[in-house]
């Protein structure tokens, strides 16, 4: 979940370092450090943001053309400048940082102290450090190999070696890297983001490989060390899509690109009324098709949920939805015949890949819906479905999960199609409709001003319940998600049912529900759900479409969005729900791109 950047050039490494890490903060802000190869390797770090960072790096000006930077989401050791890296060997052979977890750290660590060795951190990290320099026989490439059969966990590892020259080594398993092309100079990132103002000429890093970059050379090695072919591949992103374009933050600006986003998504999915998938199922699979699993984490679980309502209304195909963390470890029943999809905006997510391996090697088809391309995720399955939402940088998911809900119904059409369940005359209906949503999106977003309103209220209480039914359960849940991890506010979100089996005795005078009821079969019973909460004090702000009848009367406050049919309106109620989020938190004064605790990108367990 850290971020990595390095840099070989014919530039001074400190200014690229330090914009590099802004650009990949969004990975973790607990510390942050930097280390330059002049005459000597200059290390600099500094506990908490970037900025603090970059005041030591101006007053110290360490000078050099070759360079590796970090920020940290911490998992091994508090949050200070000891445990911030880079991190350097005992004796001062190689300087590294590091992305990953090394699970048996504790083992290894235990030999080398043994050995002479001492540690000046709690990171798992610092052992990759000490056991490179115990390893080392005078060549870089062949000591990464060595020291990568001792490690067990995952890493994405950035190092400078003494006594080999100007380069930069580094070394991959189950954390993500990329090495950036330029012209005389080349750089090393664990994102595209850090990369873009200066190239978008990428070489993306497999598992097991050891790289061996020069400012005019990327040189692969296999764990034989074999070289292997480099083979750069063009980013279809722009230095636009990780700036924050005139919006006071990230997440205002990418909430306002949910109808681009949409659209980019599933305009090239839908011609003339038919689909058009970007792969091939086996011939017949979808006619056999008896079971479909649905894998993801976070965000992406709740698209999951809505998407399981869809599939399974439409196409008549079982649907069981899982968190990765859960289904890797569970023994899930899969066969030859199954569909398993995992859903990740970064493609990286640590759970989901491993979830992935499982589902392959038990012979199920494998899709992924991912939203950075050449990603693990996505090179690994067998099909993909690229969401075109472009870089999403704040933590907290808007246009990145209403761009994986309109591949949801793009793919929902296409096996129900497939099967018999609709015509291709009830096709063409539903997917023009599914063409029509960027439109309603951006008139959901006419909700700004009534949010910001309520968001005054919302800011000054300390818990909250979201309560829907049917397929506005899953957007309740993802409401209740975006409010509680960007402005601390401790709130749940329920299915609406099953406030009389406990929920309601926490409900009590002032207390703020809001509720979701656009599914048109079930809105007389969220009426009556809301009556009951209201009865007892709370306080409701109710959500529904345009023309929802006696609801005035039932709730404090009505957020109207646009008219849909019953699969399509979660693309326009978590609209106001993100921005219900968005203001309460700005008026809480918490920072609302970089949430505490949390990355953008989970790539550890």
């Amino acid at each position: 979940m850290c971020g990595i950047v390095g840099y070989i050039g014919e530039e001074q490494a400190a200014p690229i370092l330090i914009e590099g890490l802004r650009r990949l903060e969004y990975r973790g802000y607990d510390s942050a450090g930097i280390a330059v190869k002049g005459d000597e390797i200059s290390v600099i770090k500094e506990k908490g943001r970037i900025d603090n960072l970059q005041k030591s790096v101006k007053e110290e000006n360490p000078c050099g053309t070759v360079g590796i930077g970090h920020t940290r989401w911490a998992t091994h050791g508090i949050p200070d400048k000891s445990n911030a890296h880079p991190h350097k060997s005992q004796n001062g052979i190689v300087t590294l940082v590091h992305n990953g977890i090394i699970e048996n750290y504790l083992e290894i660590k235990d030999e080398l102290i043994k050995k002479g060795y001492e540690f000046k951190s709690e990171t798992d990290t610092e052992v990759i450090a000490q056991l490179f320099d115990f390893f080392f026989d005078g060549d870089a490439v062949d000591t990464m190999i060595e020291v990568s059969q001792r490690l067990e966990g995952s890493y994405a590892v950035a190092m400078l070696v003494k006594g080999e020259g100007d380069k930069v080594f580094a070394m991959k398993k189950d954390s993500p890297l990329i090495v950036g092309k330029g012209k005389n100079e080349n750089y090393l990132a664990s994102d595209i983001p850090a990369l873009l103002p200066y190239t978008n000429e990428c070489y993306i890093v497999n598992d097991g490989e050891f790289i061996e970059i020069g400012k005019d050379s990327i040189t692969v090695y296999d764990k034989s060390r074999e070289k292997k072919n480099a083979e750069i591949k063009k980013v279809n992103l722009s230095v636009d899509d990780a700036e924050k374009g005139g919006y006071d933050c990230f997440m205002e600006k990418e909430i306002y690109e949910q109808p681009k986003a949409v659209k980019d998504t599933v305009s090239p999915l839908i011609k003339n009324g038919k689909i058009q998938l970007p792969f091939k199922f086996p011939e017949g699979f979808v006619k056999n098709l008896q079971r479909i699993y649905i894998v993801a984490c976070g965000s992406a679980y709740h698209v999951g949920m809505t998407a399981k309502y869809i599939i399974e209304d439409m196409a008549r195909i079982p649907v069981t939805v899982d968190i990765a963390s859960e289904f890797r470890y569970r023994n899930p029943i899969i066969e030859k015949g199954d569909l398993c999809i995992f859903i990740s905006q970064s493609g990286e997510t640590a759970d989901t890949l491993a979830s992935l391996r499982e589902a392959k090697k038990r012979g199920a088809f494998t899709l992924s819906i991912v939203n950075v391309m050449f990603s693990t995720i996505a090179r690994e399955s067998d099909g993909v479905i690229y969401t075109n939402a472009g870089a999403e940088i704040a933590v907290a998911t808007t246009k990145a999960f209403s761009a994986q809900l309109g591949v949801s119904y793009v793919l929902a059409s296409y096996l129900s199609y497939e099967k018999g369940c609709v015509s291709e005359s009830e096709l063409k209906e539903f997917t023009d409709e599914i063409l029509s949503l960027p439109e309603k999106i951006q008139s959901a977003l006419n909700t700004d001003e009534k949010t910001a309103q309520l968001a005054k209220s919302v800011s000054q209480k300390e818990h909250m319940f979201f309560i829907g039914r049917g397929i506005d359960y899953p957007l309740c849940l993802e409401g209740s998600l975006k409010l509680k991890e960007i402005s601390y506010i401790h709130c749940e979100g329920y299915g609406a049912g099953e406030l009389k089996h406990g929920t309601i005795s926490l409900v009590e005078e002032g207390t703020i529900v809001a509720a979701v009821a656009t599914d048109d079969a079930l809105y007389g019973k969220m009426l009556s759900n809301i009556k009951e909460v209201h009865a007892r004090g709370a306080y409701v702000i109710a959500v529904v479409k345009e023309g929802a009848k006696g609801i005035e009367q039932a709730a404090d406050e009505v957020i109207y969005i646009p008219d849909a049919s019953r699969f399509l309106t979660p693309s326009l109620t978590v609209v106001p729900l993100q921005l219900l989020a968005y203001h309460t938190t700005v008026l809480r004064g918490c920072d609302v791109d970089k949430p505490r605790n949390l990355a953008k990108s989970v790539t550890v367990e």
